[in-house]
């Protein structure tokens, strides 16, 4: 269905259809017809079929031309990108790795299948509503197993421990992507996990939900819930392609150049101001929403937090770990 200039716009910036990607729809129009025109002015002769042939022609033609603001990637890559669903993406391999040991998400999964199955399919929840204390120090017990626990030397703001829940915030993340996706559920002061993931749990083990934990977190999670950042940004629809940029050079800074680059529309939506340019709010939505709290709660990157070390700016490279490798293979 075609999308009105009213619409929301799909790109999911928030705004209207005629206040964002139009601008860039209506150029790739104007090249495309003036492409057209030479064509006819050459052979002005053309039946109207002839011209429709073309016309597609032209349109196919730009759109599966490699663009550089795109790092190289077609507009019909870039669309298949941005929109298709995990099973449909073009040029990349998803897996489920054989050993989950090192993802932070899937093992914190882990035990909270483990303590439903104990307890006959179900636990308590706290009076407030969130995982019980046993689960929490459980989970806080992992963190020396993890890569990232040598960046997190301070207990008070680690995201990998805490006393509750609330405080601990990679565990309250993969608990709403267990709801998300359908595994857990919570009713009447209990969590219970569906007789169906049970079964798939004890058969499978815990990579029968890779997948739908991944999907639940690039398709719907918000990826804001956890910043003080604008809410107006959406990083979602991006995710694969900064993958694909931060698995091949592995520096934040330069992902955070071609991201402005590549989709300038996400700058608009957010203010100058005289202490922090939008290149420097997107580059800090970025490291934060994308890089620490998806990828490296996953356990597909580390990511050293310190800005300076004697000194001396520290630069942001991340670390790309085996799991990342083992999960995504692209072919561009």
């Amino acid at each position: 269905m075609k999308t009105g200039r009213n619409d929301p716009c799909p790109c999911g910036s928030g705004k209207k259809y005629k206040q964002c990607c139009i601008n860039a729809l209506s150029k790739r129009h104007t090249e495309v017809f003036d492409d057209i025109a030479q064509v006819v002015v050459m052979n002005p002769n053309l039946s109207l079929d002839q011209l429709n042939l073309v016309a597609q022609h032209k349109m196919a033609e730009r759109n599966n031309k490699p663009h550089a603001d795109f790092c190289g990637l077609s507009p019909t890559q870039m669309e298949n990108w941005l929109y298709a669903p995990l099973s449909e993406l073009a040029l990349v391999n998803i897996t489920t790795p054989e050993d989950l040991f090192a993802s932070p998400v899937m093992r914190y999964l882990a035990l909270m299948l483990d303590e439903a199955i104990e307890q006959g399919g179900s636990f308590k929840a706290t009076t407030k509503g969130n995982l019980p204390a046993k689960l929490v120090k459980q989970a806080c017990e992992l963190l020396p197993e993890f890569t990232v626990a040598r960046f997190e030397t301070e207990p008070s703001i680690s995201e990998f421990s805490g006393g509750n829940e609330d405080k601990f915030n990679a565990l309250h993340y993969s608990r709403l992507l267990a709801e998300l996706a359908g595994i857990l559920y919570k009713k009447t002061g209990s969590f219970y996990v569906k007789k169906a993931a049970i079964k798939q749990y004890q058969q499978q083990g815990i990579r029968a939900f890779f997948l739908p934990m991944l999907e639940a977190a690039v398709k719907q999670y918000n990826w804001c819930y956890l910043d003080g950042w604008s809410e107006q940004v959406k990083l979602q629809p991006f995710w694969i392609f900064m993958l694909w940029r931060l698995q091949t050079h592995a520096s934040v800074e330069k992902l955070i150049e071609e991201v402005c680059v590549a989709f300038p529309t996400l700058l608009q939506q957010l203010p100058d101001k005289h202490y922090s340019s939008p290149e420097e709010q997107l580059g800090k939505m970025i490291e934060s929403r994308f890089v620490l709290r998806f990828l490296q709660f996953w356990g597909f990157v580390t990511l050293d937090p310190r800005l300076y070390v004697n000194g001396v700016k520290v630069q942001r490279k991340a670390s790309i770990e085996p799991l990342l490798i083992q999960s995504f293979k692209f072919m561009v």
